[in-house]
């Protein structure tokens, strides 16, 4: 079944299987020192990823990676202490979280649940309409992608986007990863398939989008996506293959589009960070990362810039906040020659892997943060108003 598997995976899995728990954790942190590489300095071009097969079962790409995925299981059962510092395996990795609370829907607004398939699958979703939103009155929608383990309410209790629609007046769609696509519900950023226009995973969140887009009375001028960690790493995916969709994307926690091809480079990204390919059309995007960050290096942040600004950064500017009784943080905004903020980029002093400004009732958030949701909404507002101010004045 595992005769395709890296040699490190394999040792890694046989010692898991003969209770060398600690041994196989050794293992697989070797064979990350060994694949991962820095990121590479711009000037160099950009980094290349090793090419090394995907796991396959009965001659099919595996969806995920059993041998990492045992491992996790059995460092978790017998050593509960590194549950604070999940395993790398699964990008997010957690057994217990806090229980969260129901989500609160203001009278008149409502949380619907809904599916959409095609020949890629099928994906459900959970879709917040505000109290204010009026049929023939054009409106924002906000495509959230959760991270791994989470679920459309978890992760719009933990980011409390509901709220922030609810008092701006717009939609947030939540698509759900299914645990059958991936054990621990994380979107397949780093498989091949699932990184291209009208393919995989991607052609199920853009489904999605459109219907929303097509049921209600969405300004299609300002739709955007957004996610955190596995779901970030998808959000960079979908704006680099949907660009005439997306007017904007925010990153927390993530990786750039391409930066993995298989699940060994994919633990190398994460790792170390890792580029990809130059994007062929600007989608001006907002990044989030904590500096103190062990499970997704904040150097990815660097390489999405990298990616998402390519050669278009005329001017910087950087600013350096501090949240009251909270944490400091840097902002640094690149523009382009028309004045466009073409990537603001969040790094936060002292985080680690976390929602900042998040719920602290939930999970994988951090309440002492800059508040990330409020931030990335004002972000996206701002592009599409001076998308708006560029098309009137004929730019």
């Amino acid at each position: 079944m595992f005769d395709k598997l890296p040699s490190g995976l394999r040792k890694a899995t046989n010692l898991t299987r003969a209770g060398r728990l600690m041994d196989a954790t050794a293992s697989i942190q070797l064979l990350l020192r060994g694949r991962a590489q820095p990121l590479q300095d711009p000037a160099r071009g950009a980094h290349e990823q090793p090419t090394i097969d995907p796991p396959t079962i009965d001659g099919h790409a595996e969806r995920v990676s059993a041998p990492a995925a045992a491992v996790n299981d059995a460092i978790v059962k017998h050593a509960p202490s590194l549950r604070a510092r999940p395993p790398l395996g699964d990008m997010i990795r957690e057994r217990t979280k806090p229980k969260l609370p129901a989500i609160a829907t203001k009278k008149g607004a409502q949380f619907l649940a809904s599916t959409v398939g095609n020949r890629a699958g099928s994906r459900t979703y959970k879709l917040y309409v505000p109290s204010g939103y009026r049929v023939g009155e054009p409106v924002s929608l906000v495509v959230m992608l959760h991270g791994c383990t989470q679920t459309p309410d978890d992760f719009a209790a933990v980011t409390r986007m509901n709220e922030l629609a609810e008092s701006g007046n717009f939609l947030v769609v939540y698509p759900a990863q299914t645990q059958s696509a991936n054990r621990q519900k994380c979107w397949n950023w780093f498989n091949v398939a699932d990184q291209a226009r009208d393919a995989g995973e991607p052609s199920l969140i853009a489904g999605i989008t459109r219907e929303v887009i097509a049921d209600y009375s969405v300004d299609a001028e300002r739709v955007f996506v957004a996610g955190l960690s596995a779901g970030g790493a998808a959000a960079a995916i979908m704006a680099n293959a949907y660009p005439d969709l997306y007017a904007a994307v925010g990153i927390h926690s993530g990786v750039a589009c391409g930066a993995a091809r298989n699940m060994p480079s994919a633990f190398a990204a994460m790792r170390a960070g890792a580029s990809g390919p130059r994007a062929g059309t600007i989608v001006p995007t907002i990044v989030f990362h904590g500096d103190q960050d062990t499970i997704v290096n904040p150097r990815n942040g660097d390489a999405i810039l990298l990616q998402s600004a390519s050669d278009a950064v005329a001017r910087t500017r950087v600013e350096v906040g501090q949240v009251p009784n909270g944490r400091s943080y840097t902002r640094a905004v690149h523009g382009d020659a028309s004045e466009r903020t073409v990537v603001e980029h969040w790094v936060v002093r002292g985080a680690t892997y976390a929602w900042s400004g998040g719920s602290p009732s939930g999970s994988y958030t951090d309440p002492q943060g800059p508040n990330a949701s409020a931030e990335i909404v004002r972000f996206f507002l701002e592009t599409a108003a001076h998308k708006g101010r560029a098309r009137r004045s004929g730019r």
